[in-house]
């Protein structure tokens, strides 16, 4: 059985910086694409980072130049590094994993989900 688990959230001043775990076990993480989903309260989820096996990467616009996505292996785990936070980056951050891709590939039924970690920005 596949299992996410994120952690890392947490309360932060405007500016600060936050890392972002999720552990992937009863897999690794070489899925064909994995991603980090965030939804603030009264807003849809919205993607955020997402990264191929390939190594590949891509970025909301929201957030390009303040946050990476990255994986290790050895540790089967997903990043995702926030920089120069800021108060609209607040919401529950999800992990996300798919063998398969595709458009729109977090809609896939064979899409695992992690339960979310919390981060607040204060201003």
């Amino acid at each position: 059985q596949v299992q996410l688990v994120e952690s890392g959230g947490g309360s932060v001043e405007a500016g600060g910086t936050l890392r972002l775990s999720c552990v992937v076990s009863g897999h690794s993480v070489d899925f064909y694409v994995m991603g980090w989903f965030r939804q603030a309260p009264g807003k849809e989820r919205e993607g955020v980072a997402f990264i191929d096996s390939g190594g590949d990467t891509s970025y909301a616009d929201s957030v390009k130049g303040r946050f990476t996505i990255s994986k290790e292996d050895n540790r089967n785990t997903l990043y995702l590094q926030l920089m120069d936070l800021r108060p609209e980056d607040t919401a529950m951050y999800y992990c996300a994993a798919d063998e398969w891709g595709g458009g729109g590939w977090w809609s896939n039924p064979s899409v695992h989900w992690g339960q979310g970690t919390q981060v607040t920005v204060s201003s």
